[in-house]
């Protein structure tokens, strides 16, 4: 099926305790890939807004929304699926990582904080996620890339 329209989302930069919130999005283990959590806006809503939601739905945490830092846009030449995901950086208000939580909509599995040693093993996307996380560049736009798993 191919897209029409390009999908927009909001993720989450959180670092605590020196260390960077990532969540796994891939049910079943399907993939070792990290990410920022977060996800596609809903119409009528802002990015902020969608940001506490989706946020919330993944890990279970209320946050506060910050400015934006990166912009990162992937896409997939088969199916025409195109993302672009404007990061924010962003505090915990309430809340604290609990293994039982479920995402209401199964799509994330598995979610904790990274230090930055431990970020060197694992696999994550946007590349630049984890300068961006320790402000080793200030805003930034990672470039068109390929959608991977």
């Amino acid at each position: 099926m191919k897209h029409s329209q390009v999908r927009v989302g909001a993720r989450a930069i959180i670092v605590q305790d020196a260390k960077l919130l990532l969540v796994n999005a891939y049910p079943a283990g399907k993939s070792d890939l990290w990410c920022a959590p977060g996800g596609g806006i809903e119409r009528g809503t802002s990015l902020p807004e969608n940001l506490m939601r989706e946020v919330h739905e993944e890990t279970g945490l209320t946050v506060h929304v910050g400015a934006p830092c990166l912009i990162n846009e992937f896409h997939d030449p088969i199916s025409g699926f195109h993302q672009i995901d404007v990061f924010f950086r962003c505090t915990v208000n309430d809340g604290k990582l609990d293994p039982d939580w479920l995402d209401p909509e199964g799509i994330v599995t598995e979610r904790r904080f990274f230090t930055r040693e431990e970020t060197k093993s694992v696999r994550f996307k946007p590349d630049s996620l984890v300068r961006v996380a320790w402000n080793e560049t200030p805003l930034s736009y990672d470039p068109l890339e390929e959608i991977i798993t």
